[in-house]
């Protein structure tokens, strides 16, 4: 990191957060944002974005400190901004500089407060931070640098148009910094809006992390929930995102994991503020190992030991896919992606493959009545075995054991024989929560303590 420019103070803060070198992304973009040019950044999520934008934006404030909002980053979710700032507060340590969350869901009082002190960083939520501007409790007309991240996915979630009208408040003259992992039409029509004979950086963009293998399992609507129970009975996991398309369901499906003593917690729409930061910090920290999610969370949650994804519904878009996937197979860990799905699928998993460039594998699991099941495609694999669940079983110890059992911090990953709790002991720290109650995510059946 010594190589790239910035401040000693900077430096130092990087020593204290055990950055090594630069990801290639971080290697060529703050360079060039520390040279003034806008940046356009394609890039999948896990690669070190936010440290990419942030050291170049508080390099620069070091040198002006003058009262007032130096530079804005826009992201499209409460958790993926409390990541971001939180990123400014750790790498700005020793410079000084001040950084503020800006989103809906909390009141908007201690905001207005800390907004009235003139923060150097504002990260912010499109709407809340509208909202401020409309109170005019914010003052944006000396902003130098202008960050939107996950662009693309702030464009699913139609937040264009408030975006838009932000852009009215900036200054003309101020740096862009622009961040995404896709490029659907309007993100492209933004783009030649808003950027300035931008430096283009592409970094693996439009697919997934090689680090991370697919598989299908086809089955009718109703066989999901058992195959989801098999699936984790049978397989070696670390933690484990599992993405449902409703909130209805994900309530549903975390209160019957629940009932079968997993560790696990929800991560929904209508929760609070403080119960979504209650079960992302869960998450992370390793209090819960499981978490079922609708889409709000396939962005900014930055976990480097998820082994699995499953996509107990398709997503509606293979962005979307790429987002949800995104969350495992980070910090060069190996991950899997598995994905349930039905006849109506298949248009999309077509498309996934097509991006993908390779047919993905169709699994089928031992101990499941298929009945009339149409699974096309899923007894057999290349070489004309059966994709039995323990086949997968033994191919999952076989990927973490060739890691050497390491993460990026030098936990070990769990395998299927150190993975499983007590049930007595589970019982005894459930804290029976209903809905979004915590359980262990593999049920007891060995090393009973």
């Amino acid at each position: 990191m010594k190589d790239i420019g910035l401040k000693q103070r900077l430096l130092d803060s990087i020593r204290d957060a055990k950055y090594v070198e630069p990801t290639p992304i971080q290697a060529q973009a703050i360079s060039i944002s520390m040279k003034g040019h806008d940046v356009l950044g394609l890039a999948q999520t896990g690669t070190g974005k936010t440290a990419a934008f942030m050291l170049p934006i508080l390099d620069k404030i070091y040198t002006n400190r003058k009262k007032s909002i130096k530079a804005l980053v826009i992201a499209p979710t409460r958790e993926l901004v409390d990541q971001i700032n939180k990123t400014a507060v750790d790498l700005g340590k020793y410079t000084k500089s001040s950084s503020v969350s800006i989103y809906g869901g909390v009141s908007k009082h201690p905001q207005e407060s800390k907004l009235s002190r003139h923060p150097d960083i504002v990260v912010a939520c499109p709407g809340r931070l509208l909202d401020h501007l409309n109170d005019e409790t914010v003052d944006l007309s000396r902003v130098e640098t202008l960050v939107l991240d996950e662009a693309d996915t702030m464009c699913d979630m139609g937040f264009l148009p408030d975006i838009r009208k932000i852009l009215d408040h900036l200054p003309s003259k101020r740096q862009n910094l622009f961040f995404a992992a896709t490029m659907p039409k309007d993100i492209r029509v933004l783009v030649e809006d808003i950027l300035k004979s931008p430096k283009t950086i592409q970094i693996g963009v439009i697919s997934p992390a090689e680090t991370v293998s697919h598989a299908l399992y086809p089955m009718n609507e109703k066989m999901k929930t058992k195959c989801l129970f098999k699936i984790l009975e049978t397989t070696a996991t670390g933690r484990v995102i599992i993405f449902i398309r409703t909130k209805h369901r994900a309530k549903r499906v975390a209160a019957d994991l629940g009932n079968r003593d997993y560790k696990v917690t929800a991560l929904q729409g209508n929760l609070s503020q403080n119960k979504r930061n209650m079960a992302i910090n869960g998450f992370k920290n390793g209090k819960y190992d499981i978490l079922v999610a609708t889409d709000i969370a396939s962005r900014g949650i930055d976990v480097s030991e998820v082994s699995h994804v499953i996509n107990f519904d398709m997503p509606n878009t293979v962005d979307a896919y790429i987002h949800r996937i995104g969350r495992t197979g980070r910090a060069k860990n190996k991950g899997e992606a598995l994905t349930f799905v039905v006849p109506d699928d298949e248009f999309m998993v077509r498309k996934i493959e097509k991006i993908l460039k390779a047919k993905i594998d169709r699994r089928t699991i031992d101990g499941i009545d298929y009945g009339k099941t149409n699974v096309k495609g899923s007894n057999t694999n290349e070489h004309g075995e059966r994709n039995s669940g323990s086949q997968y079983k033994r191919h999952k110890k076989k990927i973490y054991n060739d890691t050497s059992g390491n993460s990026r911090n030098g936990k070990k990953v769990r395998t299927s024989s150190n993975n499983y709790r007590s049930r007595k002991n589970l019982n005894s720290n459930s804290n029976n929560l209903s809905e979004n109650s915590n359980y262990d995510i593999k049920k007891t059946k060995t090393n009973k303590h």
